[in-house]
């Protein structure tokens, strides 16, 4: 690792340790030249994933967006939007998909959310599926309904 302050190539490692629940390592340097301590991370090199926008647009997966947007849908509820985020961006990358459509990351934030939080569900689905009259909002809540009788009673739900 090169030292920020002599630019030596050389360094030693003189302490190591996990951060960011193991996702990244950060360790403690000392330059062999000059004797200065650095801190470096050292981080998982991941495929960038590309997410295709309603309107045909093409933008790189931000994680940071997605928990904006589970935020609205979870305020003031006891939901962790930045742990349904993580989640999802741990499944995308877990999969090697590099591209990947809006519509079905917000439906992977719709079922966590279903399983967590029926109110936040019902917020989130009404920006998400663009609901624009009371008749839209009853549908979701009976289709909702139906899943979660059918969940109580062992049904898988594809027999509706």
């Amino acid at each position: 690792m090169k030292c920020p302050v002599c630019n030596c190539q050389d360094s030693r490692v003189l302490d190591s340790r996990p951060v960011e629940e193991g996702a990244s390592i950060k360790r403690r340097r000392e330059c062999v030249s000059c004797g200065r301590r650095f801190t470096t991370y050292e981080v998982v090199d991941t495929v960038p994933i590309t997410v295709v926008k309603r309107d045909g647009r093409n933008e790189f997966f931000d994680k940071r967006k997605l928990v904006i947007g589970i935020m609205r849908a979870c305020q003031k509820r006891l939901v962790n939007a930045e742990e349904i985020a993580a989640s999802i961006e741990q499944e995308l990358q877990n999969s090697f998909i590099t591209e990947i459509k809006s519509a079905d990351i917000g439906e992977m934030v719709l079922d966590r959310l279903r399983d967590i939080d029926i109110v936040s569900y019902i917020r989130f689905a009404s920006v998400y599926r663009e609901f624009k009259d009371l008749d839209a909002f009853a549908e979701e809540i009976r289709v909702l309904n139906r899943k979660m009788r059918s969940k109580k009673s062992g049904k898988t739900g594809k027999d509706e």
